[in-house]
């Protein structure tokens, strides 16, 4: 079945255990789908972008307006069974692959005390095109990204076992955002969508130019073809049962408090 949606229902907050999904996915060599649990779990560090004053709806948000209609940021964990993406996701997007759960660190890092953290959009790489005008402000360009530190860990049971720290799998930035957030608000309300206070984003994987930043196991594994060793002697091409990853971020700039997010935890149980 062919489908596709929003949803807020399954959002739940660091700490919540993660249970492996169950779907319909094709395995390589067969011409059948089956039904059974999620073999190719993985997370996506990514951003959850809080709106605070929202539209009418019919009136788009324009760009030079959007940073008042944002309430803040936090961190966003968008699981993903990518063994059942892979199998409903044309020709539309995602449906039942991620909407199993999603974590959230737990609270909202206000808009203003991110201020200190702005800094220019970095320039798109050369030959991509530029964004129509009416996602493109100059102001929006010079100050509306954000710098903040993130970083992904795994901690394994057998990690837990040997009393072995949580392991770095990826340092990323937000500097890596395509788009700033500003834009992805003025997208989001310019075919006259209402946004409302409390409305959610999610930022799509934060990833980074080498191996060592991507915001995903399917990156960092090469889809499974590059397994990751663990300093546990254990290696991972997608998550295990009892895996638990934890999403931190932290804001830093020399002459200003440093601001944490609070760890985005969410530890894999079996399937039932």
């Amino acid at each position: 079945p062919i489908g596709y949606h929003g949803r807020a229902s399954t959002l739940r907050p660091s700490g919540a255990e993660v249970r492996r999904p169950k779907g319909q996915t094709l395995p390589p060599g067969h011409t059948e789908p089956s039904f059974g649990p999620c073999a190719r779990l993985d997370y996506e560090l990514e951003l959850g972008i809080w709106i605070g004053q929202g539209n009418d709806i019919g009136q788009a948000i324009p760009i030079a307006e959007a940073d008042q209609h944002l309430a803040g940021l936090c961190l966003l964990n968008d699981w993903s069974a990518r063994d059942i993406q892979a199998w409903e996701y044309q020709p539309l997007g995602p449906f039942l692959s991620k909407s199993f759960i999603t974590t959230l660190s737990p609270w909202v890092v206000t808009a203003e005390a991110l201020e200190p953290f702005r800094c220019a959009q970095p320039a798109r790489p050369e030959g991509d095109p530029q964004p129509l005008p009416y996602l493109l402000d100059e102001r929006d360009q010079a100050n509306g990204a954000f710098d903040i530190e993130l970083e992904v860990l795994l901690l394994t049971e057998r990690m837990r076992e040997q009393g072995m720290p949580a392991q770095r799998l990826a340092l990323s930035n937000t500097l890596n955002m395509y788009w700033t957030v500003a834009q992805l608000i003025t997208h989001h309300s310019v075919n006259g969508c209402q946004l409302q206070p409390g409305d959610l984003f999610g930022s799509g994987t934060l990833s980074g130019a080498s191996p060592d930043s991507y915001g995903s196991l399917l990156e960092t594994t090469v889809g499974g073809k590059q397994p990751v060793e663990l300093a546990s002697g254990e290696i991972r091409k997608f998550l295990e049962d009892g895996d638990e990853i934890i999403l931190r971020a932290r804001c830093k700039r020399e002459g200003v408090a440093s601001i944490g997010f609070g760890e985005c935890r969410g530890k894999v149980i079996a399937a039932n």
